[in-house]
């Protein structure tokens, strides 16, 4: 039933949904992937990244009168619950990415250097062994 309900408003964000959706979905903040509308027991929050247990919610009309038992209710879970106003997000939207990211905690100390060369084993981006044969045959000459 919740599946469905989220389906359904996923179906039918609101401005401030879209906008910061189209943030949070581009930009990764710092490597934390975010789902939108995602159920969590007898709610269903606007946007959820699992691995920091954070929530956001865009506070409109749809669950604005929940809103302090709806936070109850998931903090007592071991989930950060972080609001912000409909208008908030549409008239001051890198104030709230900002804010997010403030939420989130840093990204590991590797994660940079894993991100720039891959470790033996592990894949290389396309282009990257193409890349190295040309400049080998370079060095052959």
């Amino acid at each position: 039933m919740a599946s469905i309900r989220a389906r359904r408003l996923r179906q039918n964000p609101t401005k401030a949904e879209i906008r910061l959706w189209s943030r949070l979905r581009r930009t990764q903040l710092g490597g934390s992937r975010f789902r939108r509308q995602q159920p969590i027991g007898p709610y269903i929050v606007d946007f959820f990244c699992p691995a920091a247990k954070l929530i956001v919610e865009v506070d409109g009309g749809h669950h604005a009168d929940d809103g302090p038992e709806r936070t109850r209710w998931l903090e007592s879970r071991g989930y950060r619950v972080i609001r912000f106003w409909n208008n908030e997000v549409l008239e001051n939207t890198e104030g709230v990415i900002l804010a997010i990211v403030g939420a989130l905690p840093p990204p590991p100390a590797d994660a940079c250097a894993s991100a720039a060369s891959p470790s033996r084993g592990e894949a290389a981006q396309p282009g990257t062994v193409a890349k190295a044969r040309q400049s080998r045959r370079g060095l052959d000459r």
